[in-house]
């Protein structure tokens, strides 16, 4: 299983958010220079956040897009929903248990059914809270954090 550039985009987009603008209006053009994202491509990740509530958006000099919940309530988990769908190792026909030999099938399904249930409890355990706090531990530069104080 593979996580699409969509979702890794959108992830990526609101840690740049959460992280370097504490949640504020950001530019895409900021967002895109920062994470190395396609700024058309990541309007249009923007389009389908706006929709499912988790940013918003204001125009002008100082806009662009902001958080509407905070960063301790987005997770990873959230954001892959919207942008790849539900997680899940099965097979799209799984649930048609007409055929001969079916019974076994349905076991290594359900073993697929319950990976599914942990990796999504595994997304939804990292927030954007997280993801901040790791870029912090990381040492990780937000532009203006280190000041100079000049003393004559």
């Amino acid at each position: 299983m593979k996580l699409s550039n969509k979702g890794r985009y959108a992830v990526r987009a609101l840690f740049d958010i959460a992280f370097f603008n504490d949640g504020k209006p950001t530019q895409v053009k900021d967002i895109a220079e920062r994470q190395d994202i396609p700024p058309r491509f990541l309007e249009q990740i923007f389009q389908d956040l706006k929709r499912a509530g988790v940013v918003g958006s204001k125009r002008g000099p100082q806009g662009g897009y902001s958080l509407l919940r905070t960063p301790e309530e987005v997770s990873i988990g959230d954001v892959l929903r919207i942008t790849e769908g539900p997680v899940s190792l099965c097979e799209e026909d799984a649930q048609d248990g007409k055929r001969a030999g079916q019974s076994a099938r349905q076991v290594t399904e359900a073993a697929f059914d319950d990976l599914s249930t942990q990796i999504q409890k595994c997304f939804d355990g990292v927030t954007l809270a997280d993801l901040c706090a790791r870029a912090e531990q990381q040492g990780v530069r937000r532009p203006g954090a280190h000041r100079y104080v000049y003393m004559i």
